[in-house]
C-alpha cells in the first residue's frame, strides 16, 4: 500500500476562469489517455504534454495520478448527470428510478472500459490525501440517485439506503470489469440494493 500522506490539504481559493479551463484541459486529457490504455496510460508528463501545462503546474492541481483520476470520475459523472437529466428515468418507484438511472450510468462506463477500469483503479487506491477527491465523487453519485429519487431533503435513514447502494453499484462496476461477474449479474444486484429506497421511501413519487 502507498504511504499514507496528510489527510487533509488546505482549502484552496476559487479558482479563476483561466484557472478552471486550464483545470478542464488536465481532465480532459486525462480521460483521454485513461481511455487509450487504462490506468498505466495515464502518466503525469504526457497529461501535461496534452494539456498544454508545465507538469510543475499540473502538481498543484493535481498532487498524484490517483488524484487525478478520482478527480476525473467526478467530472465524468458530473457529465453524465447533465445527461441523465435531459433524459429523467420513467420507473414507477423511487427504488426503480434509480435502479433505472445508475443502470444507465453502469451503460455508460461499459462502453469506455478502459477510462471506467482506470478511474475505479484509483478510487480503490485512493488513501486519506484523496479524501477531498472522494468527497467529491461520493457528492455526485449522491447528487445522480437523490434527482432520480426526485428527493431534495432526504431523511437520515434514506442517506443509509443511499450508501449502500453507492456500495453496491461501485462493487459491481469493479467485479464486472475484472471479469468475475456478468453484466445481468451486475444488474440483478444494483436492482437488489435499490429496492432500500423504497423500504425508506413511502409512497414515493416524483416531486
Amino acid at each position: 500500500m502507498p504511504a499514507r500522506a496528510s489527510t487533509s490539504r488546505p482549502a484552496s481559493p476559487p479558482l479563476t476562469e483561466r484557472q478552471e479551463a486550464r483545470r478542464r484541459r488536465i481532465l480532459r486529457a486525462s480521460a483521454q489517455l485513461a481511455a487509450r490504455g487504462g490506468f498505466d496510460a495515464v502518466q503525469m508528463r504526457e497529461v501535461a504534454e496534452s494539456s498544454q501545462v508545465a507538469l510543475g503546474t499540473l502538481y498543484r492541481y493535481f498532487p498524484s495520478k490517483v488524484h487525478l483520476l478520482v478527480a476525473t470520475m467526478q467530472d465524468q459523472l458530473e457529465r453524465l448527470h447533465g445527461t441523465l437529466r435531459k433524459k429523467p428515468p420513467t420507473g414507477e418507484s423511487a427504488g426503480e428510478r434509480v435502479a433505472e438511472t445508475l443502470m444507465r450510468a453502469f451503460g455508460a462506463l461499459q462502453r469506455d472500459p478502459h477510462l471506467a477500469d482506470a478511474m475505479v483503479r484509483a478510487l480503490t487506491f485512493a488513501d486519506r490525501s484523496v479524501s477531498p477527491e472522494v468527497d467529491q465523487v461520493s457528492r455526485q453519485t449522491t447528487a445522480i440517485i437523490l434527482d432520480a429519487m426526485g428527493l431534495r431533503e432526504p431523511t437520515a435513514e434514506q442517506l443509509s439506503a443511499i450508501r449502500v447502494i453507492e456500495h453496491t453499484w461501485l462493487s459491481a462496476l469493479i467485479t464486472w470489469l475484472s471479469g468475475r461477474a456478468s453484466l445481468a449479474q451486475a444488474k440483478t444486484d444494483i436492482e437488489t440494493a435499490c429496492r432500500l429506497i423504497d423500504l425508506t421511501t413511502p409512497d414515493a413519487g416524483h416531486e
